[in-house]
């Protein structure tokens, strides 16, 4: 059973820092990577990260944000810095497997207070 649990949100000021985990457990990943959802809005890509390393951003989150992975522990980061309240958003967890099919973690609360 594939199962991804994130962990890491939580409440900042502006400019400050979270730092954002993901656990995977039941498969091996091709792509693992981070949505949000900012309050009534649509959900939207943060990054992405290969299993090779490659990685893919958000025009909006270039130069503040850092995506990485550590494929024996099965685990996604998303290092946040310079936070701004327009970050603010619930971030989702997002893996995909080599056969197409496409999993989502529930979701953890960023919060970035002006």
């Amino acid at each position: 059973q594939v199962q991804l649990v994130e962990s890491g949100g939580g409440l900042v000021q502006a400019g400050g820092s979270l730092r954002l985990s993901c656990a995977a457990s039941g498969s091996i990943f091709t792509i693992m990577g981070w949505y949000r959802q900012p309050p009534g809005k649509q959900r939207e890509l943060v990054a992405t990260i290969t299993r090779g390393g490659s990685t893919n951003y958000a025009d909006s989150v270039k130069g503040r944000f850092t995506i990485s992975r550590d494929n024996a522990k099965n685990t996604v980061y998303l290092q946040m810095n310079s936070l701004k309240p327009e970050d603010t958003a619930v971030y989702y967890c997002n893996a995909q497997r080599v056969f197409g099919d496409v999993f989502w973690g529930r979701g953890t609360q960023v919060t970035v207070s002006s």
